[in-house]
């Protein structure tokens, strides 16, 4: 079993950056891969990114990459999502996940998700 609590959302203005974190319980944290997701009002969840479990891989889609930076401290239990040059279609609640796999990425655990809302 894995606890997943995400922190660090809010309300920031286009162009802004934000920094979400995730800390993990349960599971031995270092040896799951880990992503983020995030879902839009209307709009089905998608996948953002994710970061193999030593951190030494990363991969992201297209609309965020080079904008967006995902890292984990493994002695903190913690992934991080940093995100740059924040764009009004950014708005979304984002949720980490754990899973074993890192590419595909395939999710076992969810947290229950943080708001982003990005003003223009």
């Amino acid at each position: 079993q894995v606890q997943l609590v995400e922190s660090g959302g809010g309300l920031v203005q286009a162009g802004g950056s934000l920094r979400l974190s995730c800390a993990a319980s349960g599971r031995t944290f270092n040896r799951d891969a880990m992503g983020w997701f995030r879902q839009a009002p209307g709009k089905e969840r998608e996948f953002v990114g994710a970061i193999s479990w030593g951190g030494g891989r990363t991969r992201y889609v297209d609309p965020v990459k080079d904008r967006f930076t995902i890292s984990r401290d493994n002695t903190k239990n913690t992934v991080y999502l940093r995100m740059n040059s924040l764009k009004p279609e950014d708005t979304a609640i984002y949720y980490c996940a754990a899973g074993r796999r890192y590419d595909p990425f395939e999710p076992d655990y969810w947290g229950q998700g943080t708001q982003v809302t990005v003003s223009s």
